[in-house]
């Protein structure tokens, strides 16, 4: 981030604004929803300026800018017509080491004010760098349809009981559990309608049950997808939202990463090739270990939990163990691969079945169902399976199928990283050797991979 994003205290905060044309007058009417002291400079002055300085609201200095109008100044705002200026003022503001903003000009802006939906005391502010201010007002008519407008008077209620909350409740995480409670349920929905009373009784009653009540933890086994992170789920984003402890592994986009709770722990499990970073069985007992002290533990893992996920093996320890669980099913890598290159996994006119295999085993061999995998009019995809490529291509033609048999190879799918190579059974681990293809990476094999050229959609081609 070139800007960082923070909210200054403006209580006694002296704002300078240098001009007083309609420029000027939108962030003076914007420093005016806060409590900054605002003073005007400029030798004319619009309409609004005027209105605003007749009824006492900013203080209208009626002459030439001075360098000695920064004396006792913490901001500044230039909004001249006069370009030369407003450099002036720009160096002697940073000399004085006050926060100077040129309006458009971002170059000459140590701050910049975002777009902002004002729901006070809750306020989202939301900012391009400067680079884009038509995207920024297109993004805050999103907001605010999505946004209810009483929302202030939820950030009114909360903060009327915040300081009870915490008397009563020890912990950070028992007051994080109640708040996200009476934020989802009937008491919010009791202030949006204006009946205040209603909502103070039954949110100190559910607090004083959440005083006897001891916190206990939870694992949710998340499905991340195969990468884009448009493809999570409604309710894995929500759950990555909440939780204390994120357990991930390698094939974990950085872009999905980013969308977990931000003050989440995160530790990372991920397995490479002969590189296991933390044995399996360790993360078995560390999700286990997690949610016994109180967490809430998001695993998420790429793809689906379920498919070469290992979630089975994980949440019989937890069940072991006594742990609660929950298992939020995702996009498998296998249909995100195949999705985004274009290749069908069936097709009336090229596979009447598809099955997943994989190319690594718990023992290190590849010692699979050939004669079943071999099959005719079927898709088959192997997840793992770079590494073992030359034995499933040897095996499959043993077993029956065709040397030409169609074969793709799909690098980094659904991401902006994503590779596709194709070829056949009896050269494609040239192809992808020629190609530098590397992990993560799922093989297709069978008829639709002849589909690619014709339905690829995502890669430019």
């Amino acid at each position: 981030m070139k800007y960082f994003p923070i909210f200054l205290d403006t209580t006694d905060l002296s704002c300078l604004v240098v001009g007083a044309g309609e420029v000027a007058a939108r962030k003076v009417e914007l420093l005016l929803k806060s409590s900054a002291q605002i003073t005007v400079v400029a030798p004319w002055a619009c309409n609004t300026i005027q209105a605003l300085a007749e009824t006492g609201k900013i203080t209208l200095s009626n002459k030439e800018y001075d360098e000695s109008d920064l004396q006792n100044m913490q901001m500044v705002f230039v909004a001249t017509n006069d370009s030369q200026l407003n450099v002036s003022i720009h160096d002697q503001a940073k000399a004085h080491k006050i926060l100077v903003n040129v309006v458009d000009n971002t170059p000459l802006c140590q701050f910049i004010t975002p777009s902002i939906v004002d729901r006070s005391p809750i306020t989202i502010a939301i900012s391009s760098g400067g680079v884009a201010p038509v995207l920024l007002r297109y993004l805050r008519q999103k907001l605010e349809t999505v946004i209810p407008h009483k929302v202030s008077l939820l950030g009114q209620f909360s903060e009327r009981f915040r300081e009870v909350v915490k008397q009563r409740l020890q912990t950070v995480t028992e007051r994080r559990y109640f708040w996200e409670d009476v934020l989802d349920g009937d008491i919010a929905e009791s202030v949006y309608q204006g009946n205040l009373q209603k909502a103070e009784d039954k949110f100190l009653q559910k607090l004083e049950a959440a005083e006897n009540t001891t916190v206990s933890g939870e694992v949710y086994l998340v499905g991340a997808g195969p990468g884009d992170p448009e493809l999570l789920t409604f309710k894995a984003l929500r759950l990555m939202q909440k939780a204390d402890v994120v357990v991930y592994d390698r094939l974990v986009s950085p872009e999905i990463l980013e969308m977990v709770r931000r003050d989440a722990e995160k530790i990372y499990v991920g397995k490479a090739k002969s590189d296991h970073a933390v044995p399996q069985e360790k993360i078995n007992e560390l999700l286990a270990r997690l949610a016994l002290e109180g967490n809430r533990v998001v695993r998420l893992k790429g793809g689906d939990p379920f498919i070469f996920g290992r979630g089975g093996e994980e949440i019989e320890t937890l069940i072991e163990h006594g742990v609660s669980f929950q298992v939020v099913p995702a996009i498998t890598a296998a249909s995100g691969a195949a999705s985004y290159c274009g290749i069908p996994l069936t097709h009336r006119d090229h596979s009447k079945s598809v099955v997943f295999a994989t190319g690594h085993l718990k023992d290190n061999s590849i010692n699979l169902n050939w004669q079943g995998l071999a099959q005719q009019d079927q898709t088959i995809v192997f997840y793992m399976g770079l590494t073992g490529l030359p034995i499933i291509c040897k095996k499959l033609v043993e077993h029956g199928l065709a040397a030409d048999t169609p074969a793709a190879m799909i690098q980094s799918a659904t991401t902006p990283r994503q590779r596709v190579v194709t070829g056949t059974l009896e050269n494609i681990q040239q192809i992808a050797e020629q190609a530098g293809i590397k992990p993560p990476t799922l093989i297709i094999v069978g008829s639709v991979v002849s589909l690619h050229k014709k339905l690829n959609w995502f890669e430019e081609s």
